[in-house]
């Protein structure tokens, strides 16, 4: 068993004068020439990039043939809410390919946005593969199997074409080799890189041409295809003019501006609300700053209903 050497403290939690929690975790922000502008923890150890990886394989989709229309690519790089606009997207493009729900190989799952999962429960919905939130994924991989005459079925092993081009997708776009090869939340293969190369792969995607150029512009105009209405990610990638990101499980998180400058980061115990401060705090070290950022940034916390104190930036 391999086990991820700790980071230091990133986040902490203060209520009513007591810091009562600390998050510890690695982050590592890139300046515009890919130099390192500032790192915290270890940076260059292999970590699983989950969801944050999505946006490399949309790249490797699109190097497979799929002409998405940016919507769709959206879709392809996200992890949605689950809400039925995102259920019937996806439902539409699987029916213009001849497919069907039942041809996803991902797990039935209820929505994984907190509003929609209430509403499908109260409209006496079932889990589902279309709303499992890497059904957009999932379906993007399914047309490049069409596309390129792979079988539909079991393509999700790793000895599979289509999980060979992702990976060399991976290597390619971060500049380094697979660490490792695990099993995501929805069956995927998964990849373990540095988080400098995430953070590199995110700089050359958001300053690329051709297909790097296309994932980065799908992301940009569609965030709440991305994500979902009030997701953290949504509402970055809205604050920020320009920028792309992705969250994944396990508080990982990338980002990256027009000009190169990128953030990527894990906190150790996997906790998104720390994830989510923590990339704000990367992309500050970049120069952005204003009130958009600063709401995302404030996060108070409660009691009796009341703010009685806050997260807060350990570092940087």
């Amino acid at each position: 068993m391999i086990r991820l050497r700790t980071g230091v403290p990133l986040i902490e939690l203060e209520r009513s004068g007591v810091v009562e929690s600390v998050h510890t975790g690695h982050l590592v922000v890139l300046a515009p020439d890919g130099s390192v502008r500032f790192a915290a923890g270890d940076v260059s150890q292999p970590v699983f990039g989950r969801s944050s990886l999505k946006p490399l394989q949309a790249v490797g989709m699109l190097r497979a043939g799929v002409d998405f229309e940016s919507s769709e690519l959206a879709l392809a790089a996200s992890s949605h809410s689950g809400s039925p606009q995102h259920r019937q997207l996806i439902a539409n493009q699987l029916h213009a390919a001849g497919l069907t729900e039942d041809d996803l190989e991902c797990p039935p799952d209820l929505p994984v946005g907190e509003p929609e999962r209430r509403a499908h429960l109260m409209a006496g919905l079932a889990e589902s593969r279309l709303a499992m939130n890497c059904s957009g994924k999932h379906a993007g991989m399914l047309l490049a199997c069409l596309r390129n005459d792979w079988p539909i079925s079991g393509y999700l092993a790793p000895a599979h074409p289509l999980q060979q081009l992702l990976a060399a997708t991976v290597t390619e776009l971060t500049g380094e080799p697979i660490a490792a090869t695990g099993v995501d939340g929805c069956g995927a293969p998964l990849f373990a890189i540095s988080l400098t190369g995430l953070a590199g792969a995110f700089s050359r995607i958001a300053t690329g041409q051709a297909e790097l150029r296309r994932v980065a512009e799908a992301i940009r105009s569609h965030p709440d295809l991305l994500g979902g209405g009030g997701r953290g990610v949504t509402r970055l990638i809205q604050a920020v003019p320009g920028l792309i990101a992705k969250d994944g499980a396990e508080g990982v998180y990338a980002a990256a501006l027009p000009d190169g400058g990128a953030v990527a980061l894990k906190i150790d115990d996997g906790a998104s609300r720390a994830a989510e401060l923590a990339v704000v705090l990367g992309l500050r070290q970049l120069g952005v700053s204003g009130p958009a950022l600063d709401e995302l940034g404030a996060q108070p916390v409660l009691g009796g209903g009341r703010p009685v104190g806050r997260l807060r930036p350990v570092v940087g």
